[in-house]
């Protein structure tokens, strides 16, 4: 079994991973400024600021990979970067993979492109699409010894629409994933399943993958 630690575990798309990996048996850490509301059985629980990725460096000892689940709001709206330049750093030359909770807006709106994002985002959303798209960014520019992935969800992901775990979804390479009617939608839990399936699996290193119905 794997030894996974999330960051931002007490989040929506953190959490749900932190449940899957812990409900098939893996070593599961989660990482938080604040202590979770709900805990998780299986998931032990870790505060710190992954700003400072020194002080966690006895939870990454021996991980096989480390997730980022952080979101840019709150007192992380303008650190969001900062945190996953400062674990590229803590990961780069260890054997410890990365893996980032992406957004959809960096996502291909069809084989060769364009982008989402470039086909024009509300007001309201450019923060987040632009914090997920400079993520990939600093991954694409990491050194060839950090090993990373990242997962692109489809339009519609978040606590706003929950949905359930069907263990089922599509990877859609770079491309967002869109069922036969347009909707492009996968739950919380599914999300986790793809995250978890690429730790266990290793099909994208240094690739980033959408994931949808």
């Amino acid at each position: 079994m794997a030894r996974i630690i999330v960051i931002g575990g007490t989040g929506y798309a953190g959490g749900h991973i932190a449940a899957e990996a812990a409900s098939r048996g893996h070593e599961v850490v989660s990482v938080s400024r604040k202590e979770p509301e709900n805990r998780i059985d299986g998931v032990e629980y870790v505060q710190g600021n992954v700003l400072d990725a020194a002080s966690l460096a006895e939870s990454f000892d021996g991980a096989d990979a480390v997730v980022s689940a952080i979101s840019p709001r709150g007192d992380m709206t303008d650190s969001g970067l900062d945190a996953v330049r400062a674990l590229t750093d803590a990961l780069t030359g260890t054997p410890t993979r990365l893996g980032v909770v992406g957004g959809a807006m960096g996502s291909l709106s069809a084989p060769g492109g364009p982008r989402l994002w470039d086909l024009g985002v509300p007001e309201e959303y450019r923060h987040e699409a632009k914090f997920g798209i400079d993520a990939l960014e600093i991954l694409q520019d990491s050194a060839d010894d950090l090993d990373w992935f990242y997962v692109h969800p489809p339009k519609e992901f978040g606590a706003w629409v929950p949905g359930e775990r069907t263990g089922a979804y599509r990877d859609g390479g770079d491309v967002v994933v869109e069922d036969a009617d347009g909707k492009s939608y996968i739950s919380g839990a599914d999300y986790a399943v793809a995250v978890v399936d690429e730790i266990e699996n290793a099909q994208h290193r240094r690739e980033r993958f959408t994931v949808g119905y």
